[in-house]
């Protein structure tokens, strides 16, 4: 029943988005997680996102976006949830449960490295899916190739320890539930100028992404 409902929320977005009539409104969701990890990084970036792709996309996104806690039932009100930080990412047994369900139900999981976040992220996310492993994603790969193509690859946002970016998923029965993107630092990409000072052109870059991550969710059969 839930998946149903994902698929018919998904599908409608864009169909009316395509038609031009009043579109039904979703809302954009921040995973909010235990550990002391900072899970509140870069708030304006999913206010940015959903203006992006209400704009180039044709989706109506709310302006704000929702905050909801791993364990939460208010996760299933929400088929795009994205998490974020620097560090520590601890999910109790019930949190890694209800994660799980979630995305078995339909929902999709993007992950966003802010840079610190792996050693405590993958950990976790076994905790929910202890029988997956997290795989590199080729270039090939749909989520690089919606509205905009990235032959390459995640765009490199943020230095760091001047690692490659690298595209991650976790993937259930042929779909991709998760999504994570390591040394991008998307996030940081999609916040406002005035915080990171990021040139124009690598914001544009995270910003499309962002939308061809939006995109792929809300279009998978």
């Amino acid at each position: 029943m839930k998946k149903v409902l994902f698929i018919i929320l998904c599908f409608s977005l864009f169909a009316f988005a395509k038609s031009g009539k009043e579109q039904p409104s979703l809302q954009l969701a921040l995973l909010k997680y235990n550990g002391g990890g900072d899970w509140y990084s870069n708030p304006t970036s999913l206010i940015n996102l959903s203006a992006f792709c209400n704009k180039f996309l044709g989706t109506n996104f709310e302006a704000d976006y929702e905050t909801v806690e791993v364990g939460s039932i208010d996760l299933y009100n929400h088929p795009f949830v994205h998490m974020t930080g620097h560090g520590n990412v601890v999910f109790s047994d019930h949190e890694a449960e209800n994660l799980r369900n979630y995305l078995l139900a339909g929902g999709f999981l993007h992950i966003d490295d802010n840079f610190g976040m792996d050693p405590f992220v993958r950990p976790a996310m076994k905790k929910a899916f202890p029988e997956l492993e997290f795989v590199e994603l080729p270039f090939e790969h749909e989520i690089y190739h919606q509205k905009y193509d990235f032959d390459n690859g995640l765009p490199k946002i943020h230095k760091h320890e001047d690692n490659p970016s690298q595209g991650f998923g976790l993937i259930w029965e042929g779909r991709l539930i998760c999504f994570y993107s390591y040394e991008s630092d998307l996030g940081d990409g999609w916040e406002d100028q005035s915080v990171h000072k990021d040139p124009e052109e690598l914001r544009i870059k995270a910003l499309r992404m962002g939308a061809n991550i939006i995109q792929y969710v809300f279009q998978q059969d």
